[in-house]
C-alpha cells in the first residue's frame, strides 16, 4: 500500500499534529491572558475545547513520532477509526468554539469599548483565528485518515 501523506504515521501527519497543538495552545494563551474571559460563556467554551485539543494533538504527534521512529505506522482499523471519530468531535467542537467566540468579539466591538477595552478584543480575535486555524488542521489529519481507513 502506498503512504498517503498525512495519514497515521507519516511525517505529515506529525507536521499537522504539531501544527495543531501550537495553534491551539497559542489560541489558548491569548484568551487566558486576560483573566475576564471567563465573563462570557463563548471564551469558557474556547477555553475547554482548547484544552482538549493540546493533549489529543500531543499524543497523536507522539504516536506519529514513535511510528517515525521505527518505520512502522500503526494501522489498525480500530486505531484508525478512534482517531478518525475522535478527530471529527474535537474538530467540529473547535469550529463552534471558534465560531461562538469571533462572534461574541463581534458584537463586544459593535456595542462599544466599554465591554471590551483597548487591546483585550485584539486577543480574543487572535484567539479565533488561532483557532480556525487548528480546526483547518484538525480537518484535514482527519481527511486523510478516514481516506486510509477503506483500505486497511
Amino acid at each position: 500500500m502506498d503512504e498517503l501523506p498525512g495519514a497515521l504515521g507519516t511525517s505529515a501527519s506529525l507536521t499537522l499534529r504539531l501544527g495543531q497543538t501550537v495553534f491551539s495552545i497559542a489560541s489558548l494563551l491569548f484568551m487566558c491572558l486576560d483573566v475576564e474571559f471567563f465573563n462570557f460563556t463563548a471564551f469558557c467554551f474556547l477555553v475547554t475545547i482548547m484544552g482538549l485539543v493540546i493533549p489529543w494533538s500531543l499524543t497523536l504527534a507522539l504516536v506519529d513520532a514513535y511510528s517515525i521512529f521505527v518505520r512502522r505506522p500503526a494501522r489498525q482499523p480500530g486505531i484508525i477509526s478512534i482517531i478518525v471519530i475522535g478527530d471529527w468531535v474535537l474538530s467540529f467542537l473547535s469550529l463552534a468554539a471558534g465560531c461562538s467566540t469571533a462572534s461574541v468579539t463581534e458584537v463586544l466591538i459593535a456595542s462599544g469599548r466599554s465591554f471590551c477595552g483597548g487591546k483585550l478584543c485584539n486577543r480574543y480575535q487572535l484567539s479565533a483565528a488561532m483557532t480556525f486555524l487548528s480546526w483547518f488542521l484538525s480537518l484535514a489529519s482527519s481527511l486523510f485518515n478516514l481516506w486510509l481507513l477503506p483500505s486497511l
